[in-house]
């Protein structure tokens, strides 16, 4: 992918420099983009990232991106285990997440529960949908703190771990919901910090296979973050799947204008855990 956009951007460059060399005049490069008609393509492109026009001044931009005012909220966590735990808090877990998962007092779904095999070693990730946004989040905190059950899983767990994190999240509006599926399968988390506030388009070129499980933008926790869930038979479907992705007219520019967007990514392959919905 890296050579492609270099290039991509080789290519820009001379063809700005024998533009400057043919009339005489000075031509000014910035980033590969050199004359007024390419900066007019680019706004043009950067103006498609978003899903309706918007006035900034009154639209959240959370709005702009996810499918209405009262999407899900999702939770995602992250737990770094004790090596020499990980097989024990995996069967707390799977004891204790499916009872609140089935349970419709709480207003919440486990999506699916995982432990990582490629990435962070002896890490687990957990999501959880909530239906109705932060009221069901608050509700559902209030009342696990009354469950003595969850309490008591929530001391053992802590035995357990070195750290954890969590980030709430919303979906963006051009990604399905996440829905159980049947294995085997293994999952790529990617995640993206971005520069800027935008999400790229383009999710069409991967979703040939069903691959694409859920897209996702953070809300709390970590800002500017992105999280990419998808699904493949094994790690051979995954090169296969992204190598193809090239094949199709126009990916080549997508890449070359969302890499600029990216300070910093990562990508974990997970295995889901036996209680997970997504397997």
């Amino acid at each position: 992918m890296a050579t492609r956009v270099l290039q991509r951007f080789g290519n820009g460059l001379n063809q700005a420099k024998n533009m400057a060399q043919s009339t005489g005049q000075t031509v000014v490069l910035s980033r590969g983009l050199s004359a007024s008609n390419h900066r007019n393509r680019e706004d043009s492109w950067f103006k498609s990232l978003f899903v309706r026009k918007v006035d900034p001044r009154k639209d959240a931009h959370s709005h702009l991106l996810t499918k209405n005012e009262e999407s899900n909220l999702y939770k995602i966590q992250f737990h770094n285990v004790k090596p020499e735990c990980l097989d024990a808090y995996n069967q707390l877990c799977e004891e204790t997440l499916p009872s609140i998962h089935n349970d419709k007092y709480y207003p919440c779904e486990l999506v699916g529960t995982w432990n990582t095999w490629y990435g962070e070693q002896d890490q687990a990730v957990h999501m959880w949908r909530y239906r109705g946004g932060y009221p069901a989040l608050t509700e559902v905190m209030s009342k696990l703190r009354q469950n003595k059950e969850f309490m008591k899983y929530r001391e053992e767990r802590g035995k357990m771990l070195l750290s954890r994190r969590n980030q709430l999240l919303l979906e963006f509006s051009f990604w399905n919901e996440p829905i159980p599926r049947k294995g085997p399968n293994i999952y790529e988390l990617r995640s993206y910090q971005l520069r800027v506030s935008t999400e790229a388009r383009a999710i069409g070129y991967r979703q040939h296979n069903s691959e694409a499980v859920g897209g996702f933008f953070s809300q709390i926790g970590n800002l500017y973050m992105v999280h990419h869930l998808w699904a493949y038979k094994d790690l051979e479907a995954r090169e296969a799947t992204r190598n193809a992705a090239w094949q199709h007219e126009g990916w080549d520019e997508v890449v070359y204008y969302t890499v600029p967007l990216i300070q910093h990514m990562d990508s974990r392959i997970m295995i889901p855990m036996k209680a997970s919905p997504l397997q």
